[in-house]
């Protein structure tokens, strides 16, 4: 091979290369993912579930994530409010796991629990949601890891038969409970179950006090179900003489969000996140909005 030909298979080697990876960036573009807004920023409680979900859907989002629901006339009204608005309940996000954790050592705890469980299975099957959201334990100085483990992977596995019954997936999400603080471990987690029924919840903000969210994304990888999106700021506050975290809004916090958006694009994840901030009146809603889509077009 003389010099020219030589140059000129490198300069074609270089521009097929170079098209690759602008075909890849375009393929990637935004993210096939719903944008979902939490029932608890829409508006206050003096609001009717009619004005909060007429709000979610004049700010631009697509679907609600609804906290449980132990009063069947408000589930109700809140499956209505859903209809009416033709704006989808796409997530149950259960409410009896932090103060009665599955891993408690007191039967009545874990019973009140397992009822919460129950309540919000049969809530996703009323509403037509797809996932109940599950922070499955809590370890504590009387809970030992080893414990919360081996409690909370008993109570789900009786959980499991309602969970098919109703076609809803059980989503465990790491928070911060001091339990299953690595991506590896998490998916172990999910592994030993052995059925459909449980999944990933994944919160891209809570990881970041101990790792990088794109890593959980692509160790986790198909065992995601549904994400939760927040941001925070962590900044040293000389007062104190502490570091603290401030919750900002999507993109003013140290979350860095083209990494997550290209791990998403990696595993090829479709389907909803919800947006987990403060509340606000409708400027605000839709300003979160406009940023959350900017993360989805890896803007």
């Amino acid at each position: 091979m003389d010099r020219r030909t030589f140059l000129m298979s490198t300069a074609a080697a270089g521009l097929a290369a170079t098209a690759g990876r602008e075909a890849e960036a375009s393929a990637a573009g935004r993210l096939p993912i719903r944008r979902c807004v939490e029932y608890s920023m829409l508006g206050g409680k003096e609001l009717t579930p009619l004005a909060r979900f007429q709000m979610a859907r004049d700010c631009g989002f697509e679907a609600v994530e609804v906290g449980t629901i132990e009063d069947p006339a408000v589930a109700e009204a809140v499956k209505r409010a859903s209809d009416d608005t033709r704006l989808p309940i796409h997530s149950v996000m259960n409410m009896a796991h932090w103060e009665f954790p599955l891993s408690s050592p007191k039967p009545e705890v874990v019973a009140r629990s397992m009822k919460g469980m129950e309540t919000s299975l049969n809530n996703a099957k009323l509403w037509g949601a797809q996932t109940v959201l599950l922070v499955p334990a809590v370890v504590t100085p009387e809970v030992s890891y080893a414990q919360a483990w081996e409690r909370s992977q008993k109570q789900i596995r009786k959980l499991l038969p309602l969970a098919e019954k109703n076609k809803v997936i059980i989503g465990i999400e790491e928070v911060w409970n001091k339990f299953l603080l690595s991506p590896l471990e998490m998916a172990h987690y999910i592994d030993e179950f052995k059925s459909p029924w449980i999944r990933a919840y994944f919160d891209v903000g809570n990881v970041k006090f101990y790792g990088y969210p794109q890593d959980w994304i692509r160790t986790l990888g198909a065992r995601i179900v549904k994400l939760h999106f927040k941001d925070f700021a962590f900044h040293y506050d000389k007062q104190v003489g502490k570091s603290v975290v401030d919750w900002v809004n999507l993109g003013d916090g140290d979350i860095d969000w083209k990494a997550v958006h290209a791990a998403l694009a990696e595993i090829g994840y479709k389907g909803d996140a919800s947006v987990e901030l403060a509340g606000g009146d409708a400027a605000y809603l839709k300003d979160v909005n406009s940023r959350f889509e900017k993360i989805l077009q890896g803007a």
